[in-house]
């Protein structure tokens, strides 16, 4: 298992136990995962889900290289649809010979 697919897994668990959600689940679309939040209970507002999925994001994170993209795409009833992405930095693989501060010999 990767690191990118371990923390989608603690991120879904995580958000699945927190008190601002009621259920989530997440939909791959060409390619794209989306997540799909339906709130616990009417009151709850956009921006405590979007704290809520930062949060369930950074735990996921945590001891990994990984950065977070995310962006609200749609409300439809009562589910919040967000994209998210746990995105690799990209790193060199091989030596290119110029001498570069972060080369991969240093490592």
């Amino acid at each position: 298992m990767t690191d990118v697919e371990k923390a989608w897994h603690l991120f879904m668990v995580t958000l699945n136990q927190d008190p601002c959600t009621l259920t989530c689940y997440k939909k791959t679309i060409t390619g794209i995962p989306f997540v799909y939040v339906s709130p616990s209970s009417p009151n709850i507002e956009r921006t405590m889900i979007e704290d809520s999925l930062k949060k369930a994001a950074a735990s996921a994170m945590k001891g990994k290289r990984l950065t977070l993209s995310m962006s609200f795409v749609r409300e439809h009833e009562a589910l919040y649809v967000y994209r998210v992405r746990f995105l690799v930095p990209q790193q060199k693989m091989f030596c290119c010979g110029n001498m570069c501060i972060d080369c991969i010999r240093f490592q």
